[in-house]
């Protein structure tokens, strides 16, 4: 077990290029933005274990780079890439205008067109009848149909 540990104090900045490998091949994998910041600190500390500082100090200085990379960064770079929210044209339809190109009942679906020419499968809000030819507004969205109802007059 020492010579494995004397290879590695003799070695150290290898020791870290190698951490940083395996952290980026890790987010690489995983794509979750948590080990990318470990492979940063690994990254300083190649330069750092150049120094007479002994290794238990690196691995302090590496956890906590990492922690305050985490703590301070992530939140932006989750907020400029957008992780976990996918965006769709659905979105903007709240409260659009649309078309009702087949008539919707309170049994039978119809057919609505939105101001962009794409047909949604639709439902009328309450219980009545919203004859072709309409414009209604959008309610809401559920699934893959629009729930209309009749524009106010």
């Amino acid at each position: 077990m020492s010579e494995y540990l004397d290879f590695i104090l003799s070695h150290l900045p290898w020791f870290w290029v190698g951490v940083m490998i395996f952290c980026l091949i890790f987010e690489a994998v995983s794509f979750t933005l948590t080990t990318v910041w470990a492979a940063v600190s690994a990254l300083l500390m190649i330069f750092l274990s150049r120094t007479a500082l002994p290794l238990r100090w690196q691995l302090l200085v590496f956890f906590l780079i990492t922690i305050l990379l985490m703590i301070f960064t992530r939140p932006f770079a989750v907020k400029k890439l957008r992780l976990g929210r996918v965006t769709t044209n659905v979105n903007s339809l709240d409260g659009q205008e649309v078309l009702v190109v087949k008539k919707i009942t309170r049994f039978d679906k119809g057919e609505v067109k939105a101001s962009n020419g794409v047909l949604w499968t639709a439902i009328g809000e309450g219980s009545g009848e919203i004859a072709k030819g309409e414009v209604c507004l959008v309610a809401r969205v559920e699934g893959n149909t629009l729930v209309v109802k009749a524009k106010e007059k």
